[in-house]
């Protein structure tokens, strides 16, 4: 992977990290029609998901640090940090639950063709539609029971082309949370597994073959650097824009957005392109 193909891949996971046009979806789109692979070198790979979790933790730095003064405040009882805090491992269950159980029979099951890409990309598409049409009815704070049905989103979302921040968003709208907390929520509620699951694909890597097999040997330093700063600016730009299109509640437009690359892809499968 040279420096330009760093760049454009950083670009692409940094504004796909948060939009909700799911970015594996993407990753893999672009792998398939210009032989840029997102996943070759697994350094790459985790140095551009730990720059967009830094991305949310600029941007949404005043709600993390009010969560872990409270978390950590002297006096007892669950006070309403600690209730947040909850929510958020509550909603990591079952990601977590299929990311180190299921995440590598789900992937060889429906691998990361165009089809596949494609279908998925309908299916968000659907998702995205459907909260136009939910019910306004604004709960001010997300219960533990849609923490775990916003974190089952998530972890529908290891399919390529189901979007991360598309389905828990989507999910917790129809559930009848208020836009500004969910939007909040469903960015916060990703930084765990993101980097849990980029502690994971290391300490496979280094399992099976040490540094090389990590993907260290297959990019060098400048590449590297650039995907991540890439995908760190990107990231901050598309996290405060994310934000501000779900207070408006205008998900409809990714909607007919994923609906038409997700065709698009289909065809390109069905002809043999890619």
């Amino acid at each position: 992977m040279n420096t330009l193909q760093a760049v454009f891949m950083g670009l692409l996971q940094g504004l796909t990290e948060f939009l909700p046009v799911s970015s594996s979806g993407h990753l893999a789109a672009a792998g398939a029609f210009f032989g840029i692979d997102g996943e070759a070198s697994l350094a790459f790979t985790v140095a551009v998901h730990v720059a967009t979790v830094l991305a949310t933790l600029v941007v949404l730095w005043k709600e993390v640090a009010w969560i872990v003064r409270g978390v950590f405040r002297r006096e007892g009882g669950l006070n309403a940090e600690r209730r947040y805090a909850l929510a958020i491992l509550v909603s990591m269950v079952p990601v977590g639950i299929v990311g180190v159980f299921f995440k590598d029979a789900v992937e060889q099951v429906f691998g990361s063709g165009l089809l596949v890409v494609g279908s998925c990309l309908l299916v968000t598409a659907a998702l995205l539609a459907f909260t136009h049409f939910a019910k306004a009815r604004k709960k001010e704070t997300i219960s533990y029971g849609d923490a775990f049905a916003i974190g089952v989103a998530q972890a529908v979302a290891v399919l390529p082309g189901i979007s991360r921040s598309g389905s828990t968003i989507a999910t917790g709208l129809l559930l009848g949370n208020k836009k500004d907390a969910l939007a909040q929520f469903s960015f916060l509620m990703v930084i765990p597994p993101i980097l849990g699951e980029a502690l994971l694909d290391v300490a496979k890597a280094l399992h099976g073959g040490g540094a090389e097999a990590a993907g260290a040997g297959g990019i060098g330093v400048l590449p590297l650097a650039a995907g991540f700063v890439t995908a760190f600016v990107t990231g901050c730009l598309a996290c405060r824009w994310m934000i501000g299109i779900v207070r408006k509640g205008k998900l409809a437009w990714f909607s007919v957005y994923c609906a038409l690359l997700g065709a698009v892809l289909i065809g390109c499968s069905v002809a043999g392109v890619g």
